[in-house]
């Protein structure tokens, strides 16, 4: 108390003791590290009532006629195989016809036998992915085992359900490697969640099928495997204007995952293009 008196803060509201309730100690509880009942709220954005303001803005946009529609463009698949998993995705970030970026990365690696897609609303997928890094390296430290594709998947749903009409916006894939073997997963901003050996999300997934569904069976090499999600996104690339950049490919095997390659979508145009003319003569 000396010091504070020769700093002449003994008045100051800070040094003042307090005798605090038991009321009291729950609000600054409250105030400083939200809702504790609800472990998604302490990793939620710090919106307030999301759902009271939400229906603000639309009240807004139906006096203007102004709707708030989001335009969304990539192209992500990700498909099963005897060899493990294969992820391709492209990097280009739209808003709008406005380009952002070329060199987004669309597969987030969550752990080492554990990767997701992006397609969506970017900011919304690098965030609740970030979330599921941290619940599942949660789960290894509690059960002293990996989490399996299932569990995550699952958890990533719960966590779009938390969030359903609030203005989320995902479709993603979730790919791993377990005790039951390859994993795939489709979890979107709805809270569905689908199991399935071939998936393909995005402004250019019909194009992607097209070439999916032309080449894929179960038994393919590795790879067969790893440049038929190569040519899928290209050929999505070449059609769709909001898909473009980089075609980036994983491949999930038992022993965790593999970045196969990243190559701009230009150099695959004339390499592919080559081919046909070999072909034709």
């Amino acid at each position: 108390m000396a010091l504070a008196e020769i700093c002449n803060i003994s008045d100051a509201p800070y040094m003042q003791m307090r005798n605090y309730t038991t009321s009291d100690l729950e609000r600054e509880s409250q105030q400083y590290v939200s809702n504790l009942t609800n472990p998604y709220v302490l990793s939620a954005p710090p919106f307030e009532n999301p759902v009271e303001n939400l229906n603000k803005i639309q009240a807004c946009s139906d006096k203007t006629g102004i709707k708030i529609e989001f335009d969304h463009g990539t192209t992500t698949l990700g498909f099963k195989y005897q060899g493990g998993v294969i992820l391709a995705v492209d990097s280009r970030a739209t808003g709008g016809q406005f380009i952002g970026s070329q060199t987004m990365k669309k597969i987030v690696e969550i752990n080492q036998f554990l990767l997701g897609t992006l397609a969506g609303g970017a900011a919304d997928c690098v965030y609740w992915d970030r979330v599921l890094a941290k619940e599942c390296r949660l789960h290894e430290l509690r059960n002293k085992e990996r989490i399996s594709v299932a569990a995550a998947s699952k958890i990533m749903a719960n966590i779009a359900h938390e969030y359903k009409g609030m203005g989320l916006s995902m479709g993603m894939m979730l790919a791993g490697y377990d005790k039951r073997g390859p994993g795939l997963y489709y979890v979107d901003s709805e809270g569905s969640r689908t199991p399935g050996n071939v998936f393909s999300v995005g402004s250019g997934s019909i194009y992607a099928f097209g070439v999916l569904d032309s080449g894929y069976h179960w038994d393919l090499k590795d790879e067969e495997a790893q440049e038929l999600g190569r040519r899928a996104i290209y050929h999505a690339t070449f059609r769709d204007a909001y898909s473009g950049g980089i075609v980036r490919v994983y491949h999930m095997t038992p022993n965790g995952w593999i970045n196969i390659s990243n190559t701009d979508c230009m150099e695959l145009h004339y390499k592919y293009e080559e081919e046909k003319k070999n072909k034709k003569h």
